[in-house]
Formats: structure tokens, C-alpha cells, sequence
């Protein structure tokens, strides 16, 4: 029986050992160190890698690897990562230990009065002084303790045995100011807890609330995606265009999103936006009204940035701004095929419009409009040209050591530009729309087309952007505008050219023309000049895979290396003449007459050719020409509610105070050892101060002190300080 009680009261302590250890360990300065440097590590993160993006752009960033990786540790939304809420938790709990074991000490200590000290003790002090009076004990005592407390001491007199102890103290709030940093951490991180999507959780975890990932109505969406009206924080958004009204925000979540009813309506009356001449947004602004769901109440108000409306305890900032379903109005142009036969489109941003094709079925998706740009027309001359074919043009022969004057010479010829402009000149070029074809695989190509010419490099040009990726930036082709400024004619030299009757027709015209007409044609020559025109277009019109320049880089390629700049030269000017009667051919079948051979249209058909030739890289089985629209604005609002934001503003208020208190605040004692003096006669008094931190400031102090005390007495010997 004595064993087994004696077991149990080892187990009992060893547990009671092993906890207090813990404590210690939790509560220990090096614990709350070592989680401070975790939170600004993540903070740096969170701070550096931009959060809660869509997943996509952070696949494209880094790749998928790296993007499992970074999603396991939950760097996308590390605000809001389980380990960084654990690391708070941490936090929370290691400064509340701190000052509950600490706290009673130091509240002790500011009332108390360490008024058990003996004479001997204030002798070892650093700053003392020791002199004698000729008044009275009781005499001595009453002047010293007005004197002290004449200079902001509080103090208090204890009779000790053989003499008075006069004890005094000043600054003792300097001991709250460690409790009010300590509890400072406490409340702010709570503050944070409880603004952080923790509440989301807890519903997540205890009522069966889940994230939405599919489409649909918001009305429509089932409850469990929904959260309450006293859902205690959250911080979502809405988007409303122009004469529509929304009761919802949208919370975005890892894996979907959660709709987050409101207990009012917010109608967007108008929209307000105003920009700098470089095209940044200058003011945006929202006019709306909202209607109480409860009372029915209507208040109008107009939202700013900086400037929230505060309506029932929930925040609406202005954030941003987008399109609200702009109806768009385009013509399309087959770009394959030989027709040249444009219909009329009709789009809505944000929404879908199918599109049949020679080349298949596509869907439209149409992502964005502006109804203006402002751009920096020198930096467009050399930035936006496509690029595409005479960047592989030049990889193709330079791969192929092929003579670098034929290559030179064929430069000149290409549509691409590569110029450096570093001066501005900011221009208004008009509207443009954002779209992506996607084919029934799934697969999708983005466009970024403007509605009006551009000029650039002394002509005017449509620009007709594409991209693969949303990470790469735009290629442009430039479509030269004809005397109309439209991609009428274009088009139809487009059409033309994948015409294998109408080539043929402008090879008769071309051998036509250049034989001289002041002698008999020759049959034989008229023949060659009309097969090597025919050829010429063929092979700049290409089989399907290859067109352009690179065909007929890959064409002159086959000669002898010394026979190709002079091929090079011929074949172009056969090309170009060839082109011209294909053009004239073209406008006669479409009953239209020849335009006029002269250098402005000569001028034209260069800029045709090249962008014929770019159009290899532009993969579009129609070119889409907006030619209408009307505008839809559309706000997006941030609706907050933050309650854990009044309790960081309490936090922060402590905080100042306890750093104020610690830095500007010092606590000092002082005592005053009061006994008759030698043989009965007068007193004797022994000063002592001390304070936290010795500082040339209370050394000064000391010596003052010293002075207005032992004003009407002597020193006596003895060592003093």
C-alpha cells in the first residue's frame, strides 16, 4: 500500500513537472521571439507573393511543381493558412501566460513600498549620501518627506528600530507599461483572429457550410454555400452595373466561393470616372442608394476611394471598377478560305456568342471592352508590330548560314518593326475588345482588336492582337486601312490570294503587263513570266503549313548560295507586281474599278503584302471588327464587416501606452534613514536612490537631490557618492 502511494505521488509530480516546464518554455521570452519571427517571415511572403489571385495565374508563374508545393503551405492566402493562424494562437497564448505570471508580481511591486530595507543594505547602494542636522530626528523627518514630495515623490514615513525610514518612489506606472505592451500583443492578434476567416471556418466546420464551385444564379445558389446575416466578419465583393441592384457578396474561398447575404440592397445609380492624360484612372466614384431590408429605408450616398459608406456596422469601399455587359456590335472577316463574304456579330461582355466557320465551330467568349485607350503612339511604332515573321525569318537563315545580304534585303520587305522610342506622345485611339475563340476541344487563342486605325511608321493600321497564354504578352498584326479606312480591301487581297482562279487571272495580267508593248510579245517569254508570277503567288500564298516570307525563304534556299540575293531581288519584284494584278483582279470581279497606280497606293500594297504575310501567325479563323457599342459601367464594391477592427484600434492605443511608459517613464526609489545624531545631539540621515536603468539623466538627478536636501545640514564624514 506504502509503495503504490508513494508510485502515484511520483507519477503526480513528474506530471506536475512536466507541465510546469511547459509553461516555462510557452511563456519564455525566446518563445514569443522565435513566433514573432515566424509572423514577419510570412508576413514578407504574403507581402512579396501576391494572395488569393486566381489559381491560374499562379500555375502560370510557377509552374506546376512549384504550384502544388506552395499550395500545400498555403502561401496563395497565408493571412489566412492554418499554421499561420496556429502561429498566432501561439502567440496569443505565450504573452497571456507571460502576464499571468507575471502581472501579480509586478502590481505588487508598484504598490509596495520596500520599506524593509536596514541601514546597512542603503549603504552598499551606488548613489548615497550621508550628513548630519541640527534638528530633531521627527524635525528632519517631517522637512525631508516636504522636500521629496515637493519634487513629484510620493512618500511614507516607518518608524524602525533606533530611527525614522522616509521611503519615496516616482514613476511606478512604468511597471504597467510592460502589461499594456504585453496585453497590446494579446488584444491585436485577437483582433486579427477574429477579422481573419477563422468564422468561416468555424461555420464550415460546424454547420456543414461549404465553398460554391459551379455557376449559376446567385438567387438560386442552395443555402449551405450561403452565410448568414449574423455572420460575426467577413470581407467580400460586388459587382453591380449601372441600374442594377445586388444583396450579396461574394467571399472568394481556395476551392470556390461563398455567397454572403446582406442585410440591405445596393443600387448603382451611376458610375463616375474621370482619368490623368496618360490613361490612369484619376477619380472613380459610385452614386447608389441603399434600401434597408428591415425598415425599407433609403439612404443615398456617393462612395469614393478612401471615402466608405458605413451603413449598420458593414463598410463599402470603392474598390475597383469593371464592365458591367457593354453590348457590342462587329463585323466578321473569314481570314481562310477563298470567300470574302463579312456578316454581321453581336456580343455582351462578361457573356458568350457561338460562331460557325469554314474552319469549324467556335465559342466566343467575350472578357473585355474599353471604350477608349490612351497610348504612347512613338513606343507603338516599335513595340506593338508583330514581329512573328521576321524574327523566324531570320532564325531560319541564319540556322542555314544562307548569305547575309539576301537576308538583308529580305528585311526590308518584312511587316515587323524594331524601332526605339523613348519619348512620349500619349494619344485617345479609340475603342477596343477583349474576346477569346475557343474550339470544341477546349482549347483557346485571346484577341485584342481596336476599332479605329492607329498610326504608325507614317501609315494607318488596324492593330489585331493574339496570344496563347494570359501571361505572354500581345502579338500584333497590322492590317493596313484603305482609302476608306477600313479592312475592306485587305480582305478582299486576302480572299484573293487563297483563290487559286484568281492568281491564275493575275499571272495572265502581270505576263500582260510586262511584256513591252511597243513589239510583238513573245509567246514563249509571255508564257515564263506568267508561270513564274503564278508560282510566285503560290508559294507566298502557302499549302496550309507554310506561307509567306518563311516560304519563300525556304524556296530560294534550295538555289546555290550565290544565286540568291539576285533570285531573292527578282523573285520580290515578280511577287509584288503579281500581287498588284491579283488586287486590280479582286476589285473587277466585285464590279469595282482599278485604283490608281501611284505611290500611295503602291504604298499600300507593301504594307498588304507583309501583313498577308504575318497573318500566318495569327490563328483566327475570322477577324472581328468592332463597329459599335454601348457602354455598360459597373462597380465593384468591398463590403467588410470587421469587428476585430475596433479591438486592433484598442490594441494599438495600449500599445502606445506601454511603449510610452516604458521609454519615457522611469521608476525611481529613494529612502532616507533618519536616527539621532552622535551623542543625542541633532540627526543623522543615510540617502539611497536607485533606478532601472542608470542613465547620466538620474545621475544629474542624484546630484540635485543630494543638493536641495542637505541644504540646512552638514555632511558628515564618510564616503558618499
Amino acid at each position: 500500500m506504502t509503495t503504490g502511494s508513494s508510485t502515484q505521488g511520483i507519477q503526480i509530480r513528474t506530471r506536475q513537472r512536466w507541465l510546469g516546464e511547459a509553461v516555462e518554455l510557452v511563456s519564455s521570452m525566446r518563445f514569443a521571439i522565435s513566433l514573432l519571427t515566424l509572423i514577419a517571415i510570412a508576413s514578407v511572403i504574403g507581402t512579396v507573393m501576391k494572395q488569393n489571385e486566381p489559381m491560374p495565374n499562379y500555375v502560370n508563374q510557377f509552374g506546376p511543381f512549384w504550384f502544388e508545393i506552395f499550395g500545400k503551405l498555403g502561401l496563395y492566402a497565408v493571412y489566412s493558412a492554418w499554421w499561420f493562424l496556429l502561429i498566432m494562437g501561439f502567440l496569443v497564448l505565450s504573452t497571456s501566460l507571460c502576464i499571468a505570471r507575471n502581472a501579480p508580481k509586478m502590481l505588487r511591486d508598484v504598490k509596495s513600498w520596500r520599506d524593509n530595507v536596514r541601514e546597512q543594505s542603503l549603504r552598499n547602494f551606488h548613489h548615497k549620501h550621508e550628513w548630519t542636522s541640527a534638528e530633531s530626528p521627527a524635525e528632519a523627518a517631517a522637512r525631508l518627506a516636504r522636500q521629496v514630495g515637493a519634487r513629484g515623490y510620493k512618500t511614507k514615513l516607518v518608524d524602525k528600530e533606533g530611527g525614522t525610514l522616509l521611503a519615496a518612489k516616482q514613476g511606478a506606472a512604468n511597471k504597467w507599461g510592460y502589461i499594456f505592451a504585453h496585453a497590446a500583443i494579446v488584444i491585436i492578434c485577437l483582433g486579427g483572429l477574429l477579422d481573419s476567416d477563422l468564422p468561416i471556418r468555424f461555420q464550415q466546420w460546424f454547420y456543414g457550410k461549404s465553398a460554391f464551385a459551379g455557376n449559376g444564379i446567385i438567387s438560386e445558389i442552395p443555402e449551405r454555400y450561403r452565410l448568414g446575416l449574423n455572420n460575426p466578419t467577413f470581407r467580400g465583393n460586388t459587382l453591380i452595373p449601372e441600374g442594377s441592384s445586388s444583396s450579396t457578396a461574394i467571399i472568394p474561398q481556395k476551392d470556390g466561393v461563398m455567397i454572403q447575404d446582406l442585410p440591405f440592397t445596393i443600387q448603382l445609380k451611376r458610375f463616375i470616372i474621370d482619368f490623368y492624360s496618360t490613361g490612369m484612372p484619376k477619380l472613380f466614384a459610385s452614386e447608389v442608394v441603399v434600401r434597408d431590408h428591415e425598415t425599407g429605408k433609403e439612404t443615398a450616398a456617393t462612395i469614393k476611394v478612401n471615402e466608405p459608406l458605413i451603413y449598420k456596422g458593414v463598410a463599402i469601399y470603392q474598390s475597383s471598377f469593371e464592365d458591367g455587359g457593354s453590348k457590342l456590335k462587329l463585323v466578321a472577316y473569314p481570314m481562310r478560305g477563298g470567300s470574302n463574304s463579312h456578316f454581321d456579330l453581336a456580343g455582351e461582355v462578361n457573356g458568350t456568342t457561338p460562331l460557325s466557320s469554314s474552319s469549324g465551330d467556335y465559342t466566343i467568349e467575350w472578357s473585355g471592352f474599353r471604350p477608349f485607350n490612351v497610348e504612347n503612339m512613338q513606343a507603338a511604332a516599335s513595340g506593338q508590330a508583330s514581329g512573328s515573321t521576321s524574327g523566324d525569318a531570320r532564325a531560319v537563315n541564319v540556322g542555314k548560314n544562307v548569305n547575309r545580304g539576301f537576308m538583308d534585303g529580305l528585311d526590308k520587305h518584312l511587316g515587323s518593326s524594331a524601332k526605339n522610342a523613348n519619348s512620349k506622345d500619349f494619344k485617345n485611339v479609340g475603342p477596343s475588345v477583349q474576346y477569346k475563340l475557343r474550339d470544341k476541344t477546349g482549347q483557346a487563342r485571346e484577341y485584342f482588336n481596336y476599332m479605329q486605325s492607329l498610326p504608325i511608321d507614317g501609315a494607318d493600321v488596324f492593330l489585331a492582337g493574339m496570344r496563347e497564354q494570359p501571361d505572354q504578352p500581345f502579338r500584333y498584326l497590322r492590317i493596313p486601312a484603305d482609302d476608306n479606312d477600313s479592312v475592306a480591301e485587305w480582305m478582299r487581297l486576302r480572299a484573293a490570294l487563297a483563290n487559286p482562279a484568281l492568281r491564275e487571272e493575275a499571272a495572265r495580267r502581270y505576263a500582260r503587263q510586262a511584256i513591252s508593248s511597243g513589239r510583238e510579245a513573245s509567246p514563249v517569254l509571255r508564257e515564263q513570266l506568267e508561270q513564274s508570277a503564278l508560282r510566285g503567288l503560290t508559294i507566298f500564298a502557302g499549302d496550309g503549313k507554310v506561307s509567306g516570307y518563311i516560304a519563300v525563304t525556304r524556296f530560294l534556299e534550295q538555289l546555290p548560295a550565290a544565286e540568291q540575293e539576285k533570285a531573292a531581288d527578282i523573285f520580290m519584284k515578280i511577287l509584288n507586281g503579281s500581287m498588284w494584278e491579283l488586287w486590280q483582279a479582286a476589285r473587277a470581279q466585285d464590279g469595282l474599278a482599278a485604283v490608281a497606280s501611284d505611290e500611295k497606293h503602291g504604298r499600300y500594297l507593301q504594307l498588304a503584302i507583309n501583313a498577308l504575310a504575318d497573318a500566318a501567325f495569327y490563328p483566327a479563323p475570322v477577324f472581328l471588327q468592332l463597329t459599335g457599342f454601348q457602354e455598360i459601367k459597373a462597380s465593384v464594391l468591398q463590403v467588410t464587416r470587421s469587428p476585430g477592427k475596433k479591438v486592433v484600434y484598442l490594441g494599438c492605443l495600449f500599445l502606445v501606452l506601454g511603449v510610452f511608459s516604458m521609454l519615457y517613464i522611469r521608476e525611481r526609489r529613494l529612502w532616507i534613514w533618519i536616527k539621532p545624531g552622535p551623542d543625542g545631539q541633532g540627526s543623522q540621515a543615510l540617502l539611497a536612490m536607485s533606478t532601472q536603468r542608470r542613465t547620466l539623466d538620474f545621475d544629474k538627478e542624484f546630484e540635485q537631490m543630494k543638493g536641495r536636501l542637505t541644504g540646512a545640514g552638514q555632511p558628515a564624514p564618510g564616503p558618499s557618492a
